[in-house]
């Protein structure tokens, strides 16, 4: 079982980042191999037809890709802007969904992957606004989305000096949705 996780902000001090890693470590001590994407590695070009059809899929794209491909299920720790998604988590699903070649299926990284939502926001709902878009988007490209989702609020304070979250009753909110996407993932494999 592998879990690709991605953060929605590439902010060096992301708190959706930090719920990501969290995640990433809830999930490697309940014996789950974890692929945690770096901020670095969201830098991509916005989204551009003709730039596609020119030049092809961008090669951080393709490397992105290959991670979503090789993942049997994806955490979505999902930041929060205007009560909506991020232009930065919109533009990497959209140039994912992207077909590398004639002989790729449509939307190969997302069709029949588990995914699970979290989010993180210094606001009281914990960005949970933004998941209803991301939960819509992703299940429109073929990919199951657990009902258990986590939004944590005040997040700013959640977290100590190595990035752990420090409340007890947030740290089994955030397993419980990294143990559901486990469990559907591997019972459908």
């Amino acid at each position: 079982m592998k879990l690709l996780l991605i953060s929605g902000s590439a902010r060096r001090e992301s708190l959706n980042g930090k719920l990501a890693a969290a995640a990433s470590k809830l999930a490697a001590a309940q014996g789950v191999e974890t692929d945690l994407v770096s901020p670095d590695d969201l830098r991509l070009p916005l989204y551009d037809g003709d730039l596609e059809e020119s030049e092809g899929l961008p090669a951080a794209v393709v490397a992105l890709k290959s991670r979503f491909i090789a993942a049997d299920a994806i955490l979505f720790a999902c930041p929060e802007y205007n009560s909506s998604i991020t232009p930065l988590l919109k533009n990497l699903i959209d140039w994912v969904s992207r077909a590398g070649s004639s002989d790729e299926a449509p939307l190969a990284a997302y069709k029949g992957k588990v995914a699970g939502l979290v989010s993180a926001s210094p606001g009281a709902l914990g960005g949970m606004r933004g998941l209803v878009t991301v939960r819509s988007i992703l299940g429109n490209i073929g990919v199951l989305v657990v009902p258990t989702q986590f939004a944590l609020g005040k997040a700013h304070e959640a977290f100590d000096d190595e990035g752990n979250l420090t409340d007890d009753r947030a740290k089994k909110s955030l397993e419980s949705v990294v143990s559901e996407v486990t469990r559907v993932a591997k019972s459908l494999a």
